[in-house]
Order: structure tokens, then C-alpha cells, then sequence
């Protein structure tokens, strides 16, 4: 069963956590242990802070493409540069078509997925960083932990 975690991690930075259990009383109980350095907050008091969009991730088979024109063909609404190639944000009932349209002209699609976007990402100091990381690998430590999204840049 997929049960969905909001919250805020040290230094008051929203997360939305994906959990994948058997037993949700459990995992419930593991996340308000960990959220003890953070705030575990009700349902919906954080997610309305995120986009719940479908993303795509790829790489093209040549250099050179404009990665505007690509997203356009394909429907998608917003694209990125990223370490292997694209992300391709877009509504999640065109997630499918999307990432169809991207096979069809040829990119190699690695990741097809509905995702947390956050609307307003917060600068955070190095030092705040630091213990937010520390509380997220904790978090991604847990078996049940299946993603986090935050709205730290």
C-alpha cells in the first residue's frame, strides 16, 4: 500500500514522503519517530506548497536538439536541462503520452514517474543544509521510504 507523509524537515523546509509498507500502523509509527527533528504535519498542510505532476526524464539519441521545440511536440508544459539529459514536467493524465511521444522520436527514457514539484523552492544556508540532509538520508535510510520531495534548491 502507497501512504503519503507531509511535513517539514529542521529548519521548517516542506517534504512529502512516498512509503511502500504491508503494515501503514508501523510505518506510521517510524515516521513520527524520525519526524521527531522535524514536523509531522497533517494531510494536505504540505502538499498544497507542491505540484503533483507527471514527469519524464530522458536523454536524446543526438547532441544538438532544442529542448523547447522537444517539449512542445511532445505536450509537455515545462522542460529542464539535467545531468542525463531532460525532465519533462506535464499534467499527470498526459504522463503516458508524454513519454510515448519521447520513445517515438527516439530519446531514451529513464525515469516515467508522478512527482512533488515544488511551487516556491527555498534557499536554505549551508550550515541549515547540512542538518536537512542529515534528516532526509535518515528518512531514506527507512526500508519502507520509497521517495522524498522537499522544496529545498
Amino acid at each position: 500500500e502507497l501512504v503519503t507523509f507531509e511535513g517539514f524537515t529542521p529548519h521548517k523546509v516542506p517534504c512529502v514522503i512516498e512509503c511502500l509498507t504491508e503494515n501503514r500502523n508501523r510505518t506510521s509509527a517510524d515516521m513520527r519517530a524520525m519526524f521527531r527533528k522535524g514536523t509531522l504535519a497533517a494531510t494536505g498542510a504540505v502538499t498544497y506548497l507542491f505540484d503533483h505532476v507527471g514527469m519524464v526524464e530522458g536523454m536524446p539519441s543526438k547532441d544538438g536538439v532544442d529542448l523547447e521545440e522537444v517539449a512542445i511536440e511532445v505536450g509537455a508544459q515545462e522542460v529542464e536541462k539535467s545531468e542525463d539529459g531532460a525532465r519533462f514536467i506535464c499534467d499527470k493524465a498526459d504522463l503516458i503520452a508524454v513519454t510515448k511521444a519521447l520513445e517515438a522520436l527516439r530519446w531514451k527514457v529513464s525515469a516515467s514517474e508522478f512527482a512533488y514539484v515544488p511551487k516556491d523552492p527555498m534557499e536554505v544556508s549551508d550550515a541549515a543544509k547540512k542538518d536537512i540532509v542529515e534528516f532526509l538520508n535518515e528518512l531514506d535510510d527507512n526500508d519502507d521510504v520509497q521517495r522524498i520531495f522537499t522544496a529545498m534548491k
